[in-house]
Order: structure tokens, then sequence, then C-alpha cells
């Protein structure tokens, strides 16, 4: 994801100005950021506590006479409009079921159709508190969009879970009343309170098999699920999950290392059109009261935050086909992935304007990395907080920047990248992200060096660098724990997490740095890694092993700062260069094998392979006379500062 801040592209967050661009969707900046505030409460229940639905058969029967909109969940509160016609066949439905259903029982001190208080978005857990004992295979998701000008939700999420010896699920879910609970379609008891879904788990109930989970809920999202009015007045609904957000508007397991393959049905307004991960199941079918229901798929796995829709009035404009014969998970007869743009009305040029080599980075991400992960490419104009969420076939942009008119290419080449490296292979836990980060900022740089020229490249690499050199993160490590999962979103991440891949592609050479790419996305597509993960898979490339790199550049602090004198010792007819680290003395001395560049009186110029271990060296070359320069590392490789260098301004 990228960052927008007065007309300038930023990796990080460091200046918060860039929040209030969503204020229409009604958030709240709080110290420079939209937050929620900590609320505790608890709820202990089962679903016997709840007015007791109907038995599904009958009522399911009954409504699907009527339209294919009005198959909401059992007890749920319709929030839509309807006919006379079409509530009076509901109720009589409602009363002859629930003349056969046991009566309720209710819990004193628990109101089970209560929506939570709010809890803070972006809290970071507990070390170790995804354990890997629930494990997600599939979401099958539902949900009923109210009236614009509303916010109050319905939703149904079967999740479909591995077998395990586990005596509970637990799921991260908030902010939304619960209706009804199920495991393998018998009633389960459940605690709800804090963002957590704790739902009790009957180990002989399915047999050794998955286990379906079901919920039932409705409310007013707190978060994740953004209803109100876009840019231009017209209302709709975008979802926003990064970094934990999915839990808003979905129970889930919302943290990266947990993936899933998903269905996603959306009852929407009639005149919107919805957009959503992976392919559209047939064309959207028109239900009762002027709404239509669309059925989207994906079937690669993907992390919760990775699951999204769209809906509203947008027009779709296509791009082009791409990856053609690289595309395993294309449903298409020529093997070839639909590249498209989803933008409002008014904003349709940018199709063009930041589109226009939409499919073209897809063909040569395809080339150098590996195939097109997923079943299409939409990229979609949308209320995203960041300036592009890289959500897994369907990106969201943000919908400011594109009704602006300027131009959001480098931010496409950056999103599009994340489609391999973030939505593919996903980094194991948040601490990771310049997995993910950091990669699709260099293979950003990468498609324009392939397209605009090395000059360019080189352009876009420096701004990086001195991204990073002035930021305020220097300090810290790559590999930080953050407690608010925003401040994940810095230029160690991002910036430097690319310089890091640029260094480690000057160490090994171009062939044996490109094989190990495409060696790492064939291993671990599909999966949540480590950066012990890449290192493996990256040695496994030439032989070589680096541990000692990446421990200095992603879990130490700072970089090199050099100071290079150089004199001339006219008795032994040498040149000296004394090459020192003077950086902070809390960061480490870096290991740099580097080449040294001497420039004789003539202007002559000589280059030397050095590698620099101390904090202080002396390297001697014989010479011919006194060397008017001597400099450190002349083709700008490696990741370092001069200790007399002023940033550009």
């Amino acid at each position: 994801m990228l960052f927008r801040i007065g007309g300038v592209t930023h990796a990080d967050p460091a200046k918060h100005s860039w929040y209030p661009v969503v204020h229409r969707w009604s958030v709240t900046p709080v110290r420079g950021r939209p937050r929620l505030l900590r609320h505790r409460s608890r709820q202990t229940l089962t679903t016997a506590d709840a007015v007791v639905a109907p038995p599904r058969a009958q009522l399911v029967q009954i409504l699907e006479a009527v339209s294919v909109d009005d198959q909401r969940p059992a007890g749920a509160t319709r929030v839509r409009r309807s006919s006379p016609w079409t509530r009076r066949l509901a109720g009589a439905a409602l009363l002859v079921a629930g003349a056969c259903s046991p009566a309720p029982r209710e819990t004193p001190g628990i109101d089970f159709g209560a929506e939570p208080p709010p809890i803070i978005a972006g809290a970071a857990a507990a070390v170790g508190w995804y354990d890997d004992t629930v494990d997600v295979l599939d979401y099958d998701l539902e949900v009923w969009l109210p009236d614009p000008g509303e916010t109050r939700i319905e939703g149904r999420a079967r999740l479909t879970l591995a077998p395990g010896p586990a005596a509970e699920a637990v799921f991260d879910f908030t902010g939304l009343a619960i209706r009804e609970v199920t495991v393998d379609r018998r009633e389960a008891q459940v605690s709800y309170a804090d963002g957590i879904l704790r739902i009790a788990l009957d180990p002989g109930g399915a047999s050794g098999g998955p286990m379906l989970v079901e919920v039932v809920y409705a409310g007013t999202p707190d978060d994740g699920l953004i209803l109100g009015q876009n840019v231009h007045g017209r209302p709709g609904a975008f979802v926003d999950n990064w970094p934990n957000r999915a839990r808003f508007w979905f129970p889930s397991v919302d943290h990266p290392s947990d993936k899933a393959t998903a269905s996603l049905t959306v009852h929407a307004p009639e005149s919107w059109v919805v957009v959503a991960n992976g392919r559209q199941l047939g064309e959207p079918v028109t239900g009762a009261a002027g709404t239509r229901t669309w059925r989207w798929r994906t079937d690669v796995a993907v992390s919760a935050y990775n699951l999204v829709f769209g809906a509203a009035e947008m027009t779709v404009v296509p791009v082009g086909l791409a990856a053609c014969g690289r595309a395993p998970a294309s449903h298409r007869d020529d093997g070839c992935v639909e590249v498209s743009t989803w933008l409002f009305a008014e904003d349709t040029d940018q199709a063009s304007i930041s589109f226009g080599r939409a499919a073209d980075m897809v063909d040569f991400y395809a080339e150098v990395i590996g195939p097109y992960p997923f079943e299409k490419l939409a990229h979609v104009q949308s209320v995203t907080r960041f300036g592009g969420m890289e959500n897994a076939s369907a990106i969201f942009y943000s919908e400011r920047r594109l009704a602006s008119g300027s131009s959001m290419e480098a931010t496409v080449a950056h999103e599009t990248a994340h489609q391999w490296f973030g939505a593919a292979v996903t980094e194991r836990d948040w601490t990771e992200l310049w997995l993910s980060e950091g990669f699709a900022t260099y293979f950003g740089h990468l498609y324009f060096e392939s397209r605009d020229g090395v000059d360019d490249f080189r352009r876009r690499l420096d701004g990086s660098r001195w991204s990073y050199l002035e930021s305020a993160v220097t300090g810290r490590p790559v590999a930080a724990r953050y407690d608010d999962l925003f401040d994940q979103l810095n230029r160690n991440n991002y910036a430097k997490g690319a310089w890091v891949l640029h260094m480690l592609r000057g160490i090994m050479g171009d062939d044996a740095f490109f094989r190990g790419i495409r060696d790492y996305y064939a291993n671990r597509a599909g999966t949540a890694v480590t950066s012990g993960d890449f290192a493996s898979d990256m040695a496994g490339a030439d032989g070589e092993d680096r541990g000692w790199f990446f421990e200095q550049w992603l879990h130490e602090p700072g970089y090199p700062v050099l100071d290079v004198e150089h004199g001339w010792d006219a008795a032994a007819g040498e040149v000296a260069v004394t090459v020192r680290q003077v950086q902070d003395p809390s960061w480490p001395t870096f290991r740099l094998p580097v080449d040294l560049e001497i420039v004789d009186g003539e202007g002559g110029a000589q280059r030397h392979p050095i590698e620099l271990t101390e904090r202080s060296h002396v390297f001697r070359f014989a010479a011919q006379g006194p060397a008017r320069s001597g400099r450190v590392d002349p083709h700008g490789g490696v990741l370092t500062r001069l200790a007399s260098e002023a940033a550009p301004r």
C-alpha cells in the first residue's frame, strides 16, 4: 500500500495529514489517524438465548419463491425496503414456523441482540496469541447492504474449519450483534467480549472431518466495511481491512498467517455494481424491492485482510488481457487474466492516465517473478484510507487521488507487484511486513527500469534511499514489533526493505538473484512466510549462506555512515585510503563488501574490491603519484551515507 501526502507519494505514514481524505466516511481522526475507543464489555450466551429462528427449510422454501434478495439470515432484522405482499408472506412463514419452535430462553444480564461497544482498530495482539489451533479452510460470507443513507447491515458467515483437537474456536469479531451461532448445524455455546468470539466445539460432532461454523449477525460496522457517500456525493460500500479490521464486519482469524479460500455474496441496491476477490459466479440476480445479488469466489487461499468487496455505481472499463499462459487460476479458455478498472463515472479518464500500462505490468511481473496467482485483476476506485491497497485480485485506490486527475501509475505498479508479494506470498506476522512492502517497492522500481530505462530506476531508488535516511525510524530494526500496527507502515519496511533487495542483488549478481526470486515465489506462493524462508530460498540459488547479511540489515538498526580520507606515501609509492564507520555507536559495525574507486591526478580511475568489517580500515595501493580522490561504493549499490553528505533539497 502507498500513502499520498501533499501531492507526493510516500511509503509510510510518518506524516498523517493524508487521513482526512476519508472524512466523508465517518472516521474520526485521533492523534492524526482514525481511531476507535477501547471499551470493554462481555456477553456469554447460547443461541437459545435469542428469538429462536423458524426451521430454515420452511422459511427458505417460501422466501425462494419471492426473491433471492429475501433469503436473509433467520431471525435477522430486515433493513431493506420490501413490498407489503413480501412482508405478509414472510410474516406468515415466521408465524407458521414459530408455532413448531421451542420458546426462547432468557439469560439475565445478557442482551443477545446488542452491538458491543467499539474497540481499537490496529492494536497488535499479544505475542503467541495466534497459535494455529484454529485453521479456517474456507469463508462463505453473505452480506445484505442497507438502503443508501443507512448503515445497518446483516450478515451470515459460514466458516469451514480444519479438524483438530481444540475444544473451542476463537475468532476475531466485534461491534455487531450476534443472532445465531451453530457448529455443524447444531446450537453452540459462545462467549463474545473484547473483540473475541469463542465458540465451543463438539469433538464428536464432525466425525473427524472439517467443521462448519455459522454465525448470523447484524448491526452497523465500526470500521472495516465503510458505508457512506463517495467523493462525488453518491452512496456506496467499500471494505478496507488492513491490518486487522476484517473483524469489524465478519468473524475471522484476522491475522496474515491464516489463509483460506472464500465466497462472497452481496445483496446491493439494483443500480450498483459489486466487485470482489476472485471470479464472478454468473450474472447478478435481480431480487425484490430494487436489489441485485452478486456472487464472487476465489479458490486461491488468502489472508482475511485481503477479503474485500466494493459496491457502488461504477463504470467498468476493460484494460486488456495479461499473463496469457502464465495464469493458472484463470477460468478463461485462453489462459489469460482480464485486467479492468472500476471507476466512478466522473473519473473514467483515469483508465488511460493511471492504468494505461496496467496489463503490461502484469506481463512483466509474470515473466520476472512467476505465474500470476489469481483469477483476474480489478483496479477499483474506493474509499481506502491508503493511497492504494493490494487486496487479492481487486486492488483498491484512493477515490480522491483518482478524482484529482493526477497520475497514480507508480502506485499501480507497486500495488500490482503486491499480487505476488503480499497477497500470494504473505508475511507470517506484521513484524515481517518488509516481505510485502519492501518487495512491492523494489519490483515497482524494476518495472520502470525495464520500460523507462536505468536512469529512471536510479532516480526512484535514490528517492527510496533518502526517504529512509531522513526518516524517524533509522534507530529501529526493520523486523521490529509495534503495538500499533499502523506504525508498521514506515520507511524501514518500504524504502529500506527495497534497498535490502537491491544490495542482495548486487552481492549475488543478476542471474542468481532473479533465479532465487523465482524459486522463492514457486516454493512459497499460497503460504505465509518469514525472512528465514526467504533467506533459505535465496541461499539455494547460489549455495551461499548469507545469514550475516540478513542479520545486520533486518535485525539491527541503522545504516553505515562513512568517513573516507586518502593520502600519498611517497616513500612507499602508495596511495593510502582510510575508511571509518562513524555511525551512531549503538548501531552495529556493518560488514560491507564494496568497491573502492581511486582517481589519480590525471583523472584515471581504478576500482578495487574491498570488505569493511571494522570501524576503521586503511587500504594501500601502489600508484604513480598522489590520488585526486578515493570513493567507496562508486556505483551506489549499498545503503550508506557519507559523513559530509547533506540531503538533497
